[in-house]
């Protein structure tokens, strides 16, 4: 049992906003004082320290193929230490993390929680043993279903029935969490020497379109109920213009409602939110997002921010990651995973003198002081947008308008006449930083129990050596951003495991898997996964996918 006594807390969820109280933990769950036997509870003195929920990373590549193949491509990576091998394991990697060191950077910065953006189907197995291999954090994964040949087939049918049957199938094998699309029907369409470049172009064979893939899966993903809405990786991916196919794809879902989560949530939006024809005269598109984002009721985006210095491009948009590959001409992999979709891995290096990167970092920063605060999420798309241990540093950007003229002032002048940065005066107040990163993370996964301290909640909590009734973000930034690197305590479900920025104690998280299977019947689905498999796929149908016993500590979360 702990008693935190004297915090100053913020939990937007339950609207608090700065008040000195007291947090009872009891078997791991936040509870009322009466719950707890004060004599024996150990106790944390947190007087005049910020007390928040633990982070929610809603949008990270921590598991699987892709980071595997990006740790081999860069030897480099492998050659910083960051722990050496002794009470904790050892970890290495620059912004390539080794398993271990994702759970302990992580925790070392206050965040208990990380989802898994992007898992290919078959290769589920894979993606579960790494994220056996993350202490400490609660996680998730979510994998791919806008390149798979089952999607378009029910789509091109216009079969509701058999695509929820399906995607109900599909979380339930791999122990997946929700829906991810990424590029929909581009990544096919690249494999036969191609990509789509609007919402209306049709993928070979099936004659799908983007537009019928996106539509009917968000369909197919609000009857089933899902706790996490459709989280979509935007066709046109770092192309000049692509801010209208962003916008585009947001209306489709206008006029569907789900009471507790929004119906879209859009990722990685820097990489979508660019104006002009070519590199020559790109601009940011972030203004005209921001507005749309705004007016509409049933979406939510996350910032993926880049940070200057080493990063590394990962994504299941492999025609992207080749653009990107030619453009910069960096080491480039790609794999095709059966007929499910594709992948791409391409080193990069953000430099602030750069015209283009110092738009990147410039228009992240446009989204998240432009988009109201309970509709965009702090992230770094990491690795792809740089480490996503640099968290502190966004939040104290979004609270400074001091620091972001300091940081423009090492940036190409470019951004000056190709964003609106430099006139933007608005600074998120700590309450809002909060919760991007907590109450709001949570809300649009679906993890009620998470990202606030109300009774009830996960006992995963943060404490930082900073007063929040006393301390000006604006002008102290740099007090700030040092507070968020290192919190005073990081507990995990009632176990303290940082203290003063240090690693104290290693424990094992829960993974959160769905299971919406007696939603639907799958008896109506069971032909077509027989033809597939037999015909397509190089594993049996009795092969595919994770049994629940091989997971580490799974956590089941049906939908009825």
């Amino acid at each position: 049992m702990l008693w935190i006594k004297n915090g100053i807390v913020i939990d937007p969820k339950n609207g608090i906003e700065g008040e000195k109280m007291d947090i009872f933990v009891k078997e791991g769950k936040i509870v009322e004082e009466s719950e707890v036997k004060k004599e024996e509870c150990k106790i944390i003195d947190a007087s005049n320290k910020l007390v928040v929920a633990g982070g929610v990373e809603m949008h990270s590549h921590i598991a699987g193929s892709k980071i595997n193949t990006g740790r081999s491509m860069r030897p480099e990576e492998m050659r910083v230490v960051r722990n050496v091998a002794g009470k904790f394991r050892a970890v290495v990697g620059r912004v390539l993390l080794t398993a271990p060191g994702i759970g302990y950077e992580y925790a070392k910065m206050g965040y208990t929680t990380a989802v898994e953006a992007a898992s290919p189907p078959i290769g589920s197995p894979h993606t579960h043993e790494e994220l056996d291999a993350i202490p400490i954090l609660d996680k998730a994964a979510l994998p791919v279903f806008g390149n798979w040949h089952f999607v378009f087939k029910f789509v091109s049918e216009k079969d509701q029935e058999k695509l929820q049957a399906f995607i109900a199938w599909a979380i339930e094998r791999t122990k997946g969490y929700g829906v991810k699309i990424v590029n929909p029907g581009g990544v096919e369409k690249w494999m036969y020497g191609s990509n789509v470049r609007t919402l209306d172009d049709e993928v070979p064979i099936y004659g799908v379109t983007p537009r019928e893939i996106i539509t009917e899966v968000v369909k197919a993903n609000e009857a089933l109920n899902l706790p996490h809405c459709v989280h979509i990786h935007c066709n046109n991916l770092g192309v000049p213009g692509n801010y209208e196919t962003t916008i585009e794809t947001m209306k489709l879902v206008s006029g569907m409602k789900n009471e507790n989560r929004p119906v879209l949530h859009v990722t990685h939006v820097q990489f979508n939110a660019y104006a002009g024809s070519s590199w020559r005269d790109v601009s940011s598109g972030a203004e005209e997002i921001a507005k749309y984002v705004n007016k509409a009721d049933n979406i939510t985006i996350d910032m993926g921010q880049p940070i200057f210095g080493h990063a590394t491009a990962m994504t299941g948009d492999a025609p992207f990651q080749f653009t990107l590959h030619k453009l910069i001409g960096a080491r480039w992999s790609n794999k095709d995973t059966e007929i499910e979709g594709g992948a791409g891995i391409v080193p990069i290096v953000y430099l602030p003198k750069n015209p283009v990167h110092a738009l990147q970092w410039a228009i992240g920063l446009e989204l998240g002081l432009l988009i109201d605060s309970d509709k965009v999420v702090i992230s770094t798309d990491w690795p792809n947008g740089g480490p996503f241990t640099e968290y502190p540093y966004i939040m104290a950007m979004l609270m400074s308008k001091r620091m972001r003229e300091k940081e423009l002032e090492r940036v190409s002048p470019y951004v000056q006449k190709a964003s609106s940065l430099p006139a933007i005066d608005t600074e998120k107040t700590l309450y809002e930083v909060i919760k991007m990163s907590r109450s709001l993370p949570a809300k649009i996964l679906g993890m009620e129990n998470k990202g606030h301290l109300g009774v009830g909640a996960d006992a995963d909590i943060a404490i930082y050596n900073i007063n929040p009734n006393e301390v000006d973000p604006s002008a102290e930034y740099d007090l700030v951003n040092k507070a968020f690197r290192k919190p005073a305590y990081t507990i995990k479900d009632g176990e303290i495991v940082v203290k003063d920025g240090e690693l104290v104690a290693e424990t094992w998280g829960r993974t959160f898997w769905v299971d919406a299977t007696k939603k639907v019947s799958m008896e109506a689905i069971e032909a077509d996964l027989d033809e597939y498999f037999q015909n397509y796929y190089t594993v049996e149908r009795i092969n595919f996918g994770v049994d629940e016993r091989w997971v580490k500590k799974p956590a089941r979360l049906e939908v009825s």
